[in-house]
């Protein structure tokens, strides 16, 4: 493997370190205040879903979301109907 090409992979897997820090920071911070302060379920989910909508991304394709949001709003649909 090549100077060049071992720098990039050293830099991909400190990115990736640090992105998993983050979300263990995140976390902890989480549980820290649910436990502490006992938070509402409201609440939560307005912190929770924005946190969990980026890791989503990370792991869903594109197309993935597009059909889960189709089939969401099909079914919200057909509930409403």
């Amino acid at each position: 493997m090549k100077g060049a090409q071992k720098r990039d992979l050293i830099e991909i897997i400190n990115k990736s370190t640090e992105d998993l820090h983050q979300k263990i920071d995140m976390h902890r911070y989480l549980m820290a205040t649910i436990v502490d302060k006992k938070i509402s379920e409201k609440r939560l989910n307005e912190i929770i879903n924005p946190v969990f909508n980026r890791i989503m991304e990370t792991i869903v394709s594109e197309e993935g979301i597009r059909n889960a949001k189709k089939y969401a709003k099909e079914a919200t649909q057909r509930i409403i109907s």
